[in-house]
């Protein structure tokens, strides 16, 4: 976080209300790091945990020169402290983590190994989770086939924010100003080559995951509406194809009154424009809840308020590891 010294890897953790299990988290990354041969720091973010994440994180910091604390004022939700511990990072690379235990911490040598070999992002890919729930399963599934129809960024299924990024990946990365992002997708979106690493989730280590189906729903939502304007075309292809249907229909129903029912159908007149009005009915409310989430896009991008708010930070400072030093190589 400092200029004055930049170390080889930061850390980034993204916290919320994750007391339970921060100490247990910290030992097993200290231990990794350690055997790493980098010089690091890690900056934990703490994203308005109302547990006692925050003196949990104080206390590691008084015995542990590597750590650095980002509180912000309140929960802005962890893209936006993803990105305040990013545009805190001071390392050459910068690696993204969560905090309850489901990313394996010792696969960081692989995620270091493939940078120093040229790979500006590596990105882990999420090839199993046995602890993950029926909705949450399918759902993820669902929402990659979509991402991959819908965005213009190639879009691999199960790539997650346990990613490392190059120093001048950092740089363009924030150089985006979106108030509603989604890191990863922003990530992809800079359009680096990146590099793949497999891995199965684990169970969390304490506690349940603060992410509902609901916070899970908006934050998909989110990402087709930030990544992808085809929602939009949809809305126009929808009219396109209600026209002529309405037509056909309109012609069918002149017909009815006029001749009978050539086609025996036994259907009403009222009974065809009921049916009609609520088919046009439920295309125009369709058109415009899609404008009305890019409309709240557009609202929150032009209210031009800071991304976050900090509170405070603490223990600005950067430890060499054990091993010593070791450069990217070139």
């Amino acid at each position: 976080m400092s200029k004055s010294y930049s170390p080889v890897l930061s850390i980034v953790v993204p916290l919320h209300n994750e007391a339970a299990g921060i100490n247990q988290f910290h030992a097993s990354l200290i231990a990794v790091l350690k055997l790493s041969g980098v010089t690091y720091e890690i900056i934990y973010c703490n994203d308005g945990s109302t547990d006692d994440t925050q003196l949990k994180i104080k206390k590691i910091a008084e015995h542990d020169r590597a750590v650095n604390i980002i509180a912000l004022t309140r929960n802005f939700g962890k893209e936006v402290a993803t990105t305040a511990g990013i545009e805190h990072a001071s390392g050459a690379a910068i690696m993204m983590i969560d905090a309850d235990g489901q990313h394996p911490v010792e696969r960081i040598p692989d995620f270091l190994a493939a940078w120093q070999n040229g790979s500006m992002i590596v990105t882990g890919v999420r090839t199993a989770n046995e602890h993950e729930g029926f909705v949450k399963k399918y759902g993820s599934k669902l929402f990659y086939m979509l991402l991959k129809r819908l965005s213009s960024s190639e879009v691999v299924a199960g790539t997650t924010d346990f990613r490392l990024i190059d120093q001048s990946v950092q740089i363009e990365f924030l150089r985006l100003s979106e108030r509603r992002r989604i890191t990863r997708g922003l990530i992809d979106w800079l359009g680096y080559q990146q590099f793949y690493i497999s891995f199965a989730a684990r169970e969390r280590m304490s506690g349940t995951s603060t992410y509902s189906v609901t916070k899970l729903v908006k934050l998909a939502i989110d990402s087709f509406v930030s990544l992808s304007n085809t929602p939009l075309y949809v809305t126009a292809i929808l009219g396109v194809i209600v026209l002529p249907i309405s037509v056909i229909l309109g012609i069918f129903m002149t017909f009815e009154m006029l001749i009978g029912d050539p086609l025996s159908l036994r259907i009403t007149g009222g009974a065809f424009v009921l049916i009609l009005i609520l088919f046009l009915v439920g295309c125009l409310l369709m058109s415009q809840g899609i404008l009305g989430l890019y409309l709240s896009h557009i609202h929150a991008e032009t209210q031009n308020r800071p991304l976050y708010i900090v509170d405070a930070v603490e223990s600005i400072k950067q430890v060499r590891s054990e091993v010593g030093a070791r450069e990217k190589i070139s």
